[in-house]
């Protein structure tokens, strides 16, 4: 498998800004592959995700095609693991710990172990409890790498280490990447990171901002020189040739400037007729290159923030200049409000004043038909009682006369 150790869109978000973020990249099979950061950047939550320690929110980690959460015992069969904060087993000393390791891991031999605690200039008779920073790095170093796995995985390892034995520690690891192993590493140590590594990430804020790769910045197709000037004079008319100049120091008479390869020659036939205090070549090395790098986020992070504000500052004045508009608006509307009203009353009013009109009309038209109807009521009774009094006359006359005969 040539992808060894996979990593794709990582994340676990602590809050405020805390934690790894959409982190991806990957670690083939015989590479060594560093990180690099400032404290809480990120570069151990990265490594426990690896381990099978924590469980990612989003994206995976895989080691030799095995989802580093879900198959992390089996993981462990294959690496190397130094944690960057030792915290060892109740045990009385450093041999005992280290005996019970091995025989944790099945190794009889312990003559590798023996070399290895030889090299880094251990005593493992001291008590555990009772160790140094240095000491507790260095068990946990002999107990990881006595194993002899294919694959390590070191967080910060050489912290604590003096000098002498961050050496050694060096050297043990460029022994172990001649062997064809694996190696993802953390540290804080440039130089470290310069001599081991084939690529190194920067984290930074808890996302990758950049991956250098080793060779091509080893191998620059240019070199940077700083040159002083023994002359004023000579410093000005060494200012109007055409060279790339990155950096100049009026003060001092001096520049640095950057010079292709091919241009080597040229530099130097030319720098024959000035008379110069010194001249001495910048190497640039991983962390200058990553202080670019940084500077530059820092710049870019500066202006997004800046836009950020002054998109803010233009939707506040937007919104003041709304809110002014939505006052204008809101007054013309209540006023066309208020005049709708004052219409409305007008007019309910007038035809209130019509209805009482039409119902006053009709009301004099009801007396005038209800008198006429009471006049002509009277008369019919008067004309239906005189009939009534004719008929009675009438009847009885008839009634009389049919006595008599």
């Amino acid at each position: 498998m040539d992808e060894v150790i996979k990593v794709e869109h990582l994340t676990k978000d602590y809050g405020d800004g805390k934690g790894i973020f959409d982190l991806s990249f990957t670690v083939k099979k015989g590479e060594t592959f560093g990180f690099v950061g400032t404290n809480g950047s990120g570069k151990t939550t990265t490594i426990r995700h690896i381990m099978g320690f924590l469980k990612p929110e989003q994206g995976s980690a895989h080691v030799l095609g095995l989802d580093a959460w879900k198959n992390a015992c089996e993981i462990k069969k294959f690496v190397e693991y130094v944690p960057g904060e030792i915290a060892f087993p109740d045990l009385r000393d450093g041999t005992t710990f280290l005996k019970a390791q091995a025989e944790l891991l099945g190794i009889k031999d312990m003559s590798f172990a023996n070399y290895l605690v030889e090299r880094l200039q251990l005593d493992p008779s001291a008590n555990l409890k009772r160790m140094s920073k240095g000491m507790k790095q260095k068990t946990a170093i002999v107990a990881a790498f006595m194993a002899d796995k294919d694959i390590l995985i070191l967080d910060e390892s050489s912290t604590g280490l003096d000098p002498l034995m961050r050496e050694t520690f060096v050297e043990l690891l460029l022994a172990d990447k001649k062997k064809g192993k694996t190696i993802l590493m953390s540290s804080q140590m440039f130089d470290e990171l310069e001599g081991v590594c084939d690529r190194v990430a920067l984290i930074f804020n808890g996302r990758i901002i950049d991956v250098a790769d080793m060779k091509e910045l080893t191998n620059l197709p240019y070199k940077t020189y700083k040159v002083e000037f023994l002359s004023r004079e000579d410093y000005l008319k060494f200012k109007r040739l055409k060279y790339e100049i990155v950096r100049d120091q009026e003060k001092y008479n001096q520049v640095t400037i950057k010079v292709y390869d091919k241009d080597l020659n040229r530099l130097f036939n030319t720098l024959k007729n000035y008379n110069l205090k010194f001249i001495s070549e910048v190497k640039y090395n991983l962390e200058k290159h990553f202080k670019e790098i940084l500077a530059k986020e820092y710049q870019r992070q500066e202006e997004e923030k800046k836009r950020i504000e002054e998109e803010k500052a233009k939707r506040q004045e937007l919104s003041e200049e709304e809110l002014k508009q939505e006052k204008s608006q809101h007054k013309k509307a209540e006023k066309q409000e208020n005049l709708a009203e004052k219409n409305e009353k007008f007019f309910n009013k007038k035809k209130e004043k019509d209805r009482k009109k039409a119902d006053k009309a009709q009301n004099k038209e009801f007396s005038h038909v209800k008198k006429e109807f009471l006049k002509t009521g009277k008369k019919d009774r008067k004309l239906r009682l005189k009939q009534q009094r004719k008929d009675e006359k009438l009847r009885l006359k008839l009634e009389k006369e049919e006595d008599d005969v």
